[in-house]
């Protein structure tokens, strides 16, 4: 079987990459990083004698999903990984940086998954592993973009995990907390409170998120914290709910 990981360069696309591979599934890593794929590739091949193929891709720009359905017409398994977050004043940001945003976390995550579940169904078979994030769960002052955008990608994977029940194909949707990844330095996170406190591996976290791939599972989230994040995100006030919510990337 043929797994797509996009943002397979690193943190958690990475580990989802190395158990596909050890599973025995071909693997197709897309990310931007030529070189730093070609290595994962090649570490893959000889670790597990499975097809690797590196694809650099930017997958926020526009029509990038149409780009890799071109070099890569079938897809068996897919996980919608790639992803990345503006931190600051909404009305300060660049326009640029935004709309970067939109189009990577919702609108090729969302033109991957219409490109490949029809073949999918059709076959009887096939597994989308969607990440989102705990932010998926509530408001974000500072971060408002990205926290709307996983907002989605938990609503609609869980939409299309009904849509798909019976029919041999299954939509699980990720929902981590701070994770030990790459993200944090491209959101210039670093001195925010969400990540002083102690952070999950990006390994627990994808071998978690893989096994709930594997049962058919529509959500998972790993970790007691990040269970309490999601619950309580139904049961406080809004008013402390967004207060909580800012001062903890602010």
């Amino acid at each position: 079987m043929r797994a797509i990981v996009t943002g397979a360069s690193g943190g958690l696309g990475l580990e989802f990459a190395r158990l596909l591979a050890a599973d025995g599934h071909d693997v197709v890593l897309v990310a931007r990083s030529g070189e730093k794929l070609e290595a994962i590739a090649q570490e893959l091949r000889a670790a597990h004698n499975v097809s690797a193929t590196p694809v650099a891709l930017d997958l926020s720009g526009a029509d990038a999903a149409g780009a890799l359905v071109a070099q890569i017409p079938q897809c068996d398994i897919l996980v919608n990984n790639a992803g990345f977050a503006n931190n600051g004043r909404f009305d300060m940001l660049d326009p640029s940086h935004v709309r970067e945003e939109v189009m990577l976390d919702v609108v090729t995550l969302t033109e991957l998954t219409r490109a490949y579940l029809p073949g999918m169904r059709e076959r009887g078979n096939g597994r989308i592993l969607n990440v989102a994030s705990t932010a998926g769960f509530l408001p974000g002052p500072f971060m408002a973009v990205y926290y709307a955008s996983k907002a989605y990608v938990v609503s609609f994977s869980q939409a299309l995990s009904e849509e798909t029940r019976g029919s041999g194909v299954t939509v699980t949707c990720l929902c981590p907390g701070a994770t030990e990844t790459g993200f944090a330095d491209r959101a210039a996170m670093h001195d925010t409170l969400l990540f002083k406190l102690p952070k999950a591996g990006a390994a627990g976290v994808a071998r978690a998120g893989y096994r709930a791939m594997l049962k058919g599972r529509d959500l998972c989230v790993p970790g007691i914290t990040n269970k309490f994040v999601q619950w309580s995100a139904k049961l406080t006030p809004r008013r402390l709910l967004l207060w909580t919510s800012r001062k903890a990337v602010e």
